[in-house]
């Protein structure tokens, strides 16, 4: 038994102090939610990104060098928790949305927006938090290209290609 207790002793030291932590969630928390409820579009999805976000934080323990950590990591973090999220919902059929309803000749917007999860929850991860950075979060190619490490006109590529992809599954 003490061994146990000494790799749980051994493991606490090398996470995130509390201090360090409430400082985090203090400063981005807020991003973090806000992010994740316009991804989702739904208050306790977005809460569970949140508390997602914040526990994949803290389980990196002292992995992670919370000095360097800024507003673009946690968009990105929130942003790939929330396409996590939308593929398990999507995989599981949790939607309010029924396919299988005739739809009307003028789509309501939320169904619209559900759809749009949808087709994103069918993109390949970067992708995904690629365009939803861009279009939901409004980053700009540039800010995208410095957070993402690549070039300025390579982003503008990929996001044209990811909207035709996105356009094409919308229409099946």
């Amino acid at each position: 038994m003490g061994t146990a207790s000494h790799e749980f002793d051994a493991q606490a030291a090398s996470m995130t102090s509390p201090t360090e932590f409430a400082e985090l969630y203090e400063l981005h928390y807020a991003t973090v939610y806000r992010v994740a409820l316009r991804i989702t579009g739904n208050p306790a999805d977005a809460e569970d990104v949140l508390q997602t976000v914040f526990l994949r934080v803290l389980n990196q323990g002292g992995c992670l060098n919370t000095a360097h950590v800024n507003q673009a990591y946690f968009r990105r973090a929130s942003a790939n928790a929330a396409v996590d999220l939308l593929r398990r919902r999507a995989a599981h059929a949790e939607s309010q949305f029924d396919d299988a309803l005739p739809h009307s000749a003028v789509e309501s917007q939320a169904l619209l927006k559900e759809r749009l999860r949808r087709a994103v929850a069918t993109l390949e991860q970067s992708d995904a938090v690629l365009f939803l950075l861009r279009y939901v979060e409004g980053l700009s190619n540039g800010e995208l290209a410095e957070l993402f490490g690549l070039e300025k006109n390579n982003v503008a590529v990929r996001l044209h290609r990811i909207r035709q992809m996105l356009q094409t599954e919308m229409d099946h």
